[in-house]
């Protein structure tokens, strides 16, 4: 069994976040919810200025080398907020610093480097934790619990959309957007939380086919794509993705037809409930109303619930909801997809490890 560092009790819980883009803000602002428990003691980005700025917000002292920090910073644990490409080089530093990574998603863009992270943290004995908070909002938790509930019976077909829109530029505001190296494209980076329903709601999936397409933007990867998917269950379903949705995000969705249920998840980002039917009725009918949210973000309101699983992990509390491996995944699907797409082939799963 995996042995890791003691709980930290008595104490907050101390937090040091890597990369102050936009999505930096989103952490910075939910750890702050749980400023009883946690603090942000140091922050790191390459641009002087974008660091000064974060550490102003978040009381922390700023840095524009990693390795500076990590020699340092009294951080438990480090957030990284970075693009996507960076993950693994800087999660094994990390852990090898004697610190727990947290990790945005996806937590790679390449297989091996998933589970190079994975090895060198367990090595180290410290935590990988891999965001995932759209698992956190109420609309999917409402369903994970009716699929979990098995409301549905046999679950027939599965389908998921995401039709959004990111405009030129959007990939043209930094140099690592829309690279193979750095971010991935559609599915690895706008679509990755949708990627990861397909394992995490429906189970292991047998098989899959895909096509990508890059027919608008002016960049490496796709900014458009399907694949069709076949479950160990016997269920068959379909993601659809573009970015090139006019003249707004339009749809995040996932829509399960059952033996015995019918349930679509949809809006902008899964937070709207516009379609809930079983044969049977459950107490949990009546929260569908209340589970659906108003939302001016795709990012959902899922990471304050996030921290509090790591910082009630990191106090000896409770088990990691979303470790390395549960982040190992959506990555195996999304490195299926592409070589599926590449090659012109169905791709067996799981990926040779």
């Amino acid at each position: 069994m995996q042995q890791f560092a003691p709980p930290i009790v008595g104490r907050k819980i101390k937090l040091a976040v890597v990369g102050c883009g936009r999505i930096a803000e989103n952490h910075l602002a939910a750890i702050a919810k749980h400023s009883d428990r946690a603090e942000v003691v140091d922050v790191c980005d390459i641009v002087e200025d974008r660091a000064g700025a974060a550490a102003n917000a978040a009381g922390a002292k700023p840095w524009t080398s990693l390795s500076a920090m990590l020699e340092h910073t009294t951080a438990d644990a480090v957030v990284l907020t970075t693009p996507s490409g960076l993950h693994a080089n800087q999660a094994i530093e990390v852990a090898q610093s004697g610190r727990h990574v947290i990790t945005e998603k996806p937590m790679a863009t390449r297989w091996h480097d998933g589970l190079r992270m994975v090895r060198s943290c367990d090595g180290a004995g410290v935590r990988l934790f891999v965001v995932k908070q759209n698992r956190r909002n109420a609309t999917l938790q409402l369903l994970k619990r009716a699929v979990d509930q098995k409301r549905f019976g046999r679950i027939y077909m599965v389908n998921i959309n995401v039709f959004w829109t990111r405009p030129q530029d959007y990939y043209d505001s930094a140099s690592w957007r829309g690279t193979w190296e750095f971010d991935g494209g559609a599915f690895m980076n706008q679509a990755s939380h949708y990627v990861d329903l397909l394992d995490w709601l429906i189970g292991p999936i047998e098989s899959l086919h895909a096509y990508t397409a890059t027919l608008a933007r002016n960049i490496e990867v796709e900014d458009t794509g399907v694949v069709s998917v076949k479950w160990r269950s016997g269920a068959l379903g379909s993601m659809n993705v573009t970015m090139l949705t006019y003249p707004k995000n339009l749809e995040g969705s996932i829509t399960i037809i059952g033996e015995k249920g019918t349930v679509r998840v949809g809006g902008v980002a899964v937070n709207q409930i516009e379609q809930w039917q079983f044969a049977e009725p459950h107490v949990d009918d009546a929260l569908v109303q209340s589970s659906s949210y108003e939302t001016t973000s795709v990012y959902g309101f899922g990471h304050p619930l996030y921290y509090d699983n790591v910082i009630n992990v990191l106090s000896g509390k409770a088990e990691p909801e979303t470790d390395g491996r549960e982040g190992l995944k959506s990555l195996e699907v999304l490195i299926a997809t592409y070589l599926s797409a590449r090659d012109g082939r169905r791709v067996n799963l799981p990926l040779d490890y």
